[in-house]
């Protein structure tokens, strides 16, 4: 990637807005606050993140609710780290393709969903629903908080809105 330049002893500062996979590979920082690279995505990365969501939401689901709800919360503050930091590297506050909070979002609202063969899609769907409107306080979070609180706190509260939506629309008999 061009416009790389040193800083405090070795540091890596990218001052490209988009890195290359092979920048990813370089900083785990990066690759983690990338999904694994599906942040690189030129369209939709928030989307394409949260699909790269899916087949560890799989993993996760076969956890205790316990040991789940544990691991979300340790991504979400690991993420507070990782996309702040990555923010930091790339400066560029919640660059599009910092997709980690997409997959803890993700990760929220899913428990929430009934089980059933719509379940994915179901999720899916209103979690990017409020993702991407961010309606308030969403859209408030999003532009008062900075640094890694801030990419993560609003992906955070649209997988909450997401479930609350998911649990009163399963009360009402609608899934």
């Amino acid at each position: 990637m061009a416009n790389q330049r040193q800083l405090n002893g070795g540091d890596i500062t990218i001052s490209a807005n988009n890195p290359k996979f092979s920048d990813l590979l370089t900083s785990p920082t990066l690759f983690l606050a990338f999904g694994f690279g599906s942040g690189l995505s030129p369209r939709a990365p928030g989307t394409v993140g949260t699909l790269m969501a899916v087949p560890l939401w799989l993993l996760l689901s076969q956890l205790s609710a316990p040991l789940y709800w544990s691991i979300i919360l340790v991504a979400a503050i690991l993420g507070i780290v990782i996309c702040g930091a990555a923010a930091k590297q790339l400066q560029v506050h919640d660059h599009p393709g910092i997709v980690w909070d997409e997959f803890v979002g993700f990760w929220i609202v899913m428990p929430f969903v009934p089980q059933g063969p719509w379940s994915l899609a179901l999720g899916f769907l209103l979690f990017r629903f409020f993702d991407v409107i961010k309606p308030w306080p969403i859209s408030l979070l999003d532009k008062k908080i900075g640094g890694g609180l801030g990419i993560m706190l609003d992906d955070v509260i649209a997988g909450i809105a997401a479930a609350l939506v998911a649990v009163a629309l399963n009360y009402l008999g609608y899934i």
